[in-house]
């Protein structure tokens, strides 16, 4: 799944802001009821390309990609099938998944690298109501791995919610909030059976880490590795 997040010279977004931004941009390609494309709607409000492209992906591993673009390139981007979201500072489009070898040319010439992002001041308390996906404190993982490591907590996150709190998810936006957990808390999140992301190694950290852990009251159990 293509995700591309606008950082531009001069006004990088926050780090939580893009973090967050990824999480609601994949919960919204993953939810046929929540942006319907224009055209070819399929009466669920997601068009037939989308959602088979989706049911396949979902079939396999739900690896995520995550580049960078900005000024001409952001347009070219905003004119491919897409959805973007825009969370105070950040903006991150999301992308029908495609196999890579298939990405638009507008997609493949976008730099991985150079998504270093930072917060600018402590991210505030998530709110009661919100699900949170609670970041590995002992990894250093750039903002591009780490959206990438959202987008996959949520949605596990997801698959484990039922219809009635979907709804409810839905109505507050598919909100999701991201924090780093302290050690103490990572240490009481990894053995609270709460999903938990475990990265297959292909860039910047080693095989098998933990990543995130998805937590939200009506959370099932359960490990995934992506």
């Amino acid at each position: 799944m293509p995700l591309v997040v606008r950082i531009e010279r001069g006004a990088p977004p926050e780090r939580t802001d893009a973090l967050e931004a990824a999480a609601t941009a994949v919960l919204r390609m993953l939810d046929p009821l929540s942006d319907p494309p224009a055209d070819g709607d399929d009466g669920t409000g997601r068009s037939e390309e989308w959602a088979a492209a989706v049911a396949e992906w979902e079939d396999h591993r739900i690896r995520k990609v995550v580049r960078r673009a900005r000024g001409a390139e952001w347009r070219r981007v905003l004119a491919l099938p897409g959805i973007t979201v825009t969370l105070r500072t950040a903006q991150v489009r999301v992308h029908p998944p495609v196999p890579l070898d298939d990405w638009p040319k507008d997609l493949s010439r976008l730099q991985v690298s150079g998504t270093e992002l930072s917060d600018s001041a402590p991210a505030p308390e998530p709110g009661v109501d919100v699900p949170v996906l609670w970041v590995n404190p002992r990894l250093d993982m750039t903002a591009g791995k780490a959206m990438a490591q959202a987008g996959h907590a949520v949605q596990l996150a997801w698959w484990r919610t039922g219809e009635r709190e979907r709804a409810v998810w839905r109505e507050r936006g598919l909100a999701a909030a991201v924090r780093t957990a302290d050690p103490d808390r990572w240490a009481a999140l990894l053995d609270s059976g709460l999903p938990v992301v475990r990265d297959a190694g292909f860039t910047e950290i080693e095989p098998g880490s933990a990543t995130v852990v998805a937590d939200a009251p009506w959370l099932s159990q359960g490990v995934f590795e992506v």
